[in-house]
């Protein structure tokens, strides 16, 4: 099944690691360490012009993506969910 994450973004659910809400987990180093890394890399994809409110971390094809929407955490799970 396909979720959603804004604009015109579709991912498979069984690419999906984690939906991770960006304010509440961007509060530990490590984890805004992973986010500076992995936009230095080229690994984000921002699929929102809007204020950020989750990342979506995924593999696909091997490669790890992290896509940023304004979709809340919240809102992109209960949609995964309901697929499952």
């Amino acid at each position: 099944m396909y979720l959603h994450l804004g604009s015109d973004t579709v991912v498979n659910t069984k690419n999906i690691i984690a939906i991770l809400d960006l304010e509440s987990t961007s509060m530990s180093k490590n984890t805004k360490d992973f986010l500076k890394i992995v936009e230095e890399e080229g690994f984000v994809r921002n699929v929102s012009e809007e204020l950020p409110k989750t990342f979506v971390l995924c593999e696909i094809d091997g490669q790890s993506v992290i896509y940023i929407t304004n979709i809340s955490s919240k809102a992109l799970a209960g949609r995964a969910e309901r697929f499952k």
